[in-house]
């Protein structure tokens, strides 16, 4: 925008504002009130004739492109991976040879295709896409003009505001009178101008619309007559279509039935489609970054173990024993996800095991948990803790991992040790197992 232009557009903000909000006076013409309306909706549908076009244009090849990618993906699979230890064909020289040759006879008849639809697919591109690209162009210059005659409404309607308040005056002036002649100037001109571009779009956008109608009428019969033509010509060459490898004679399901045999029940007898394992990746989780919980882990041992290892042999265990020191390193946790039947899935809802939490506890008391803070001046009660009896690591997140001997503030706690529970420990919250962990 040139500073001129910029200074005009300061000049009409405060009209232009008025006019948005309906405040004061403002010039409407009917007529034009109209033809802008019909404008606007040949604007937009002349742009959705053009998007529409292209994208027709664009399908078709696009369909025909994806299907030679297609055959050529199929035949890659068909063909062995020669030359890897963990392709039993690797010595054969050959994969599915009549597979190939069907996939190659596929290629080459869509290319033909492809080839044989070239021309019509230009004639969519220069007699529908191009010549709403023109009118597209004629618009813009339309558009620019109604652009045109609205800033030459907003100075009619300014320079006439103003001069009515001039008028208005009382008392005037001598600076009153020279303005107000001024104004009278500047009125006629604007006047003069406005006039111009609004009875100029008011006498030719109809005629735009009849001309419209006319440039339209050849565009869509050109466009129903290729479609035509494209479609007769897929329908012509796919039927004429004759690989021995398909058997046309059977209906679409039975074809592929047969043609799939019981390799379905060959796959599902491999053992490595039916692998799980019990809490295994989730959203999020990277896999291989925490180990599973059903994982044996070997527990690092703290230095109260250490204490009780070498005070066995002088002393017998006594009830004020570490149940820390009890848990052997050779022993696993129990898992925090374990399912409630073999026909069940795995959740967090049947995911921990009374038999598990009753084994911790036989293993002993729970190491005593540090002293408590001196209590705060509002007299708030100490929050309840935990120890934990065995090392966890968080499988996904939102999960608490501590170790074992770690002391853990209970957020919320469950009805049972079989659920999951909320903590907080080292300035972390989240969720854990309850029975790996005993409460204080």
């Amino acid at each position: 925008m040139s500073w001129k232009g910029f200074t005009k557009g300061v000049t009409r903000a405060p009209q232009t504002v008025k006019q948005r909000f309906n405040v004061g006076e403002t010039t409407k013409d009917a007529v034009y009130i109209d033809a802008e309306r019909r404008f606007q909706e040949l604007e937009k549908e002349t742009k959705k004739l053009h998007d529409e076009s292209k994208k027709y244009f664009d399908a078709i090849n696009g369909m025909l492109n994806h299907q030679i990618d297609f055959s050529k993906a199929v035949a890659d699979l068909y063909r062995p991976i020669s030359g890897r230890v963990s392709d039993p064909d690797s010595i054969v020289d050959e994969g599915n040879t009549e597979g190939i040759r069907a996939c190659e006879e596929y290629e080459a008849i869509v290319r033909d295709l492809l080839a044989t639809l070239q021309p019509e697919l230009e004639m969519i591109e220069t007699r529908v896409i191009r010549p709403a690209d023109e009118l597209l162009e004629i618009i813009k210059v339309i558009r620019k003009c109604a652009t045109k005659r609205q800033h030459k409404q907003l100075d009619y309607d300014r320079h006439k505001t103003t001069l009515q308040k001039l008028k208005d005056k009382k008392e005037k002036t001598l600076k009153d009178e020279k303005a107000m002649y001024r104004a009278e100037s500047d009125l006629d001109q604007a006047t003069e101008e406005f006039n111009y571009f609004n009875d100029l779009l008011k006498d030719e956008l109809p005629k735009l619309f009849k001309l419209e109608r006319e440039f339209i009428r050849p565009l869509f019969q050109s466009f129903y007559y290729m479609q035509l033509n494209v479609f007769y010509t897929l329908h012509e060459k796919m039927q004429g279509i004759n690989i021995g490898y398909f058997d046309l004679t059977l209906d679409i399901e039975e074809a592929f039935e047969a043609k799939r045999g019981d390799i379905k029940d060959k796959v599902e007898a491999l053992t490595i489609v039916h692998f799980k394992t019990t809490g295994g990746k989730r959203p999020g989780q990277k896999y291989g970054a925490g180990r599973l919980a059903i994982e044996g882990r070997t527990t690092r041992p703290l230095a109260i173990e250490d204490k009780a290892s070498s005070s066995t042999t002088a002393s017998p265990v006594g009830p004020s024993t570490s149940a820390s020191a009890l848990v052997s390193a050779s022993s696993p946790p129990p898992p925090p996800y374990t399912p409630a039947s073999p026909s069940v899935g795995v959740g967090r809802a049947n995911s921990t095991n009374s038999a598990w939490g009753a084994a911790a506890k036989a293993k002993g008391a729970a190491p005593p948990p540090p002293k408590p803070k001196p209590a705060r001046l509002s007299g708030a009660p100490a929050p309840e803790t935990a120890t934990a009896l065995y090392d966890y690591e968080a499988q996904a997140e939102g999960d608490l991992s501590f170790t074992t001997g770690d002391v853990i503030e209970l957020v919320q706690k469950g009805a049972t040790e079989n659920e999951w529970w909320t903590g907080k420990v080292r300035g972390k919250q989240g969720q854990f197992p309850g029975n790996y962990v005993r409460v204080n």
